[in-house]
Order: structure tokens, then sequence, then C-alpha cells
């Protein structure tokens, strides 16, 4: 596989998660229900995390894999927060 091809197989892959990061922000805005909501926060920042690791190994940078890492992590936390929010009304006990 030619080097042109992975970039511009790279950048095709950037739009499309640009445009998934936008459809998700719509859910988010235009949920009828709070599950929606979160839901499309999920799947905003699961495309967030995947479009820094796209530009990670677009530049070579090692400091989009980190940022990579820490959303997921926090992405992860925030989603088990709402989740116990929704189903008991408080986060901590």
């Amino acid at each position: 596989m030619s080097e042109l091809s992975i970039i511009w197989s790279i950048l095709a892959s950037q739009v499309l998660l640009g445009l998934a990061m936008a459809c998700a922000l719509f859910r988010v805005v235009r949920g009828p229900r709070a599950q929606d909501r979160i839901l499309g926060l999920d799947a905003l920042y699961i495309n967030a995390m995947l479009l820094l690791l796209t530009f990670g190994v677009r530049t070579a940078n090692s400091i989009y894999f980190e940022a990579a890492l820490i959303i997921a992590l926090l992405g992860f936390v925030s989603s088990i927060a709402f989740a116990k929010f929704l189903m008991r009304g408080e986060v901590i006990e």
C-alpha cells in the first residue's frame, strides 16, 4: 500500500469521524429523553477519542495518544456516573 493511499484514507476517516460527531451532537441537543442524550454523549466521546488517535497516526505525535487515553478514561467514568444518576437519582451514596 502506498503512502499516499494511507494519507488519503486517514483523511477520509477524519472527515467521517467529524460527521459522526455532528450526528452525535445532534442527538445530544435534540434527544427526546435523558437516556438518548447520554447515549449521544457516549458516542461523542468515543468519536473524539478516535479522531485524536487518527491525528496521532497522521502526525506521529504521542501527545494525541495520551489525550485519547485521558478522554477514554474520563468518558467511561462519566458514563457510569450518568447511568447511576438516572437509576437512583444520586451519584454518591
